[in-house]
């Protein structure tokens, strides 16, 4: 569809992890502390920062090279994540260009929100420690919905809480899975390049827009205005 036939753009919906945040310093560290308690060696970063978008899971499987179905993942995930709630925010902050864009956003009255995989249980905590302003309309978490992405469901639900239309939302992502999310619902697509893509090609996510930097994406949002 082109953009003359295009309604009106009435919200813009971002990933949480390595699209609105950059989440994997944190991520980092408590990796690199397990793997200091477990007497293994460190992980080099960008290793690690490749795998944050995956979460927990693919994280554990990175740094001990273990599945799920190993005895010890799930220990190991447990206490992953319990490094990872008490240092949640210590390094995290958003993208360069994020908190002009959110700016921007409020001074033209389009609604932003989060639609991420990442648990409200540690989403939750973060955008309190974080207090960003303009604060989100609207935080979508898989415990707020049936199917996680890239099921289209959790933007379906923002659509429905903000009153527009989902072909009235751009949806931004770092992961093949947010671009399949938001072409799945009709939203227009934003393929965030400067996340946590690892070796990804992604023009192969046939995204509507792709961006190397937050920068870009508010002239592709005037586009729609």
């Amino acid at each position: 569809m082109t953009i003359e036939n295009r309604k009106k753009i009435r919200a813009v919906m971002f990933d949480l992890d390595g699209t609105l945040l950059d989440t994997a310093p944190d991520f980092i560290a408590v990796v690199n502390q397990l793997l200091q308690e477990k007497e293994r060696d460190h992980l080099p970063h960008h290793i690690i920062r490749a795998s944050v978008s995956n979460g927990s899971k693919a994280l554990i499987t990175l740094a001990f090279n273990v599945e799920e179905s190993h005895a010890d993942f799930n220990p190991l995930r447990s206490r992953l994540l319990e490094l990872y709630t008490q240092h949640i925010a210590v390094f995290t902050k958003p993208f360069p260009g994020i908190q002009q864009l959110l700016d921007k956003l409020a001074e033209q009255n389009i609604a932003w929100g989060i639609a991420t995989n990442k648990p409200a249980a540690y989403t939750v905590p973060l955008m309190e420690q974080l207090n960003m302003q303009p604060a989100p309309q609207i935080l979508i978490c898989p415990d707020h919905v049936q199917d996680s992405k890239p099921h289209p469901e959790s933007l379906f639900l923002a659509a429905r809480e903000l009153g527009c239309a989902a072909e009235e939302i751009i949806y931004i992502g770092d992961h093949l899975r947010d671009i399949e999310c938001g072409k799945r619902a009709g939203s227009i697509t934003i393929a965030a390049a400067y996340g946590y893509v690892g070796d990804e090609n992604v023009d192969s996510w046939q995204a509507d827009y792709r961006v190397e930097h937050a920068e870009e994406i508010w002239p592709i949002i005037e586009k729609y205005l």
